[in-house]
């Protein structure tokens, strides 16, 4: 199991590498919660997301002969390019399997960082499948986006940079807010948070149709989501949890919320508005859990994270027209 001392070793390999992303305020963020909101600004951080953190954890830490076989892993683009960027650092070949419908930013960029992509259809192939047959074939190392506990310790350092600037801010957050899908960023988060602040709330934030970590905590069991479910987070789409981040997650979080797909939309333009951050879909998925008062701000300090900012610009256009 991860613990607060992984993290903090963690934080450790990352210092020369990562962003130590700010917590942004907005008085009119505050106004419409009735309390204090930070958000802790992810979008911001190194290949635009906050999957470098997990990524460069894992990869500086193989053997010269496993990272000589090189890594591969599977992602719907911000996992690619963060495996990618830690992986040109580090001197090590990556390949990744990514879903051919990614936002075609998350594909050009995972190239242009020096990962080699195979291209795959996410609703009649099996991503998993094909990173196994590949990683056979060349002796390669598996880079999983969540589940593995170097790489929920790296997403947990995020969290420990919540509370540390929290602690020089004065205050304590009520509650902490984190985008879910294999529950990476949300078990390192809170293992920090709880580790560092038993008080405090933590929530994960899933879309309505994809809401696998909520029913999983419900029924104590791994539950998939429906083939057909759509969203527009296509960072929030795996599906189910992780065996490792659901045991962290099941005694760590107060609970989950979900949102909508407008809701989501609104998160962005008020973003871009209010705040002059450019946030993809999953990554608004806290804010926007805030700004549709899926719990109760009023009168208490509220970190949401926002994850991640590589959406395509066609489609931030259209969100910020209302489309």
């Amino acid at each position: 199991m991860v613990t607060l001392d992984d993290i903090r070793d963690a934080a450790l390999r990352l210092r020369p590498v990562v962003v130590r992303t700010p917590l942004i305020t907005s008085p009119v963020l505050d106004d419409l919660a009735g309390g204090t909101v930070l958000l802790k600004a992810e979008n911001l951080q190194r290949t635009g997301s906050f999957k470098i953190r997990g990524a460069y954890n894992l990869l500086s830490q193989l053997s010269p002969e496993q990272a000589r076989n090189g890594a591969v892993a599977y992602s719907s683009g911000n996992h690619a390019q963060a495996v990618a960027a830690a992986g040109t650092m580090l001197g090590i070949e990556t390949t990744i399997v990514m879903p051919e419908d990614a936002p075609a930013m998350k594909i050009e960029n995972t190239r242009r960082l020096g990962g080699t992509t195979v291209l795959y259809d996410r609703y009649t192939q099996d991503r998993e499948q094909i990173a196994r047959d590949i990683v056979a074939e060349r002796g390669a190392v598996l880079v999983p986006p969540y589940n593995h506990e170097q790489i929920v310790a790296g997403q947990g350092t995020a969290g420990l940079e919540i509370m540390e600037q929290c602690e020089e801010l004065g205050a304590t957050p009520d509650n902490v807010l984190v985008c879910c899908s294999g529950g990476g960023l949300t078990a390192g988060c809170a293992v920090a948070v709880k580790s560092m602040s038993a008080g405090t709330d933590v929530y994960g934030v899933e879309p309505e149709d994809f809401d696998d970590t909520r029913r999983s905590l419900q029924s104590g069991e791994l539950e998939g989501n429906a083939p057909d479910a759509r969203t527009i987070c296509d960072a929030l789409m795996s599906s189910p949890p992780g065996e490792i981040t659901f045991a962290i997650n099941k005694d760590r979080l107060t609970d989950v919320l979900l949102v909508s797909d407008e809701e989501v939309k609104e998160a962005i333009r008020f973003g871009f508005r209010h705040l002059k951050l450019v946030v993809e879909p999953g990554g608004a998925a806290a804010l926007a859990a805030v700004l549709a008062a899926k719990l109760d701000t009023r009168g208490k300090t509220t970190v949401a994270i926002i994850s991640g900012g590589n959406i395509d610009a066609d489609l931030f256009a259209s969100i910020q027209k209302g489309g």
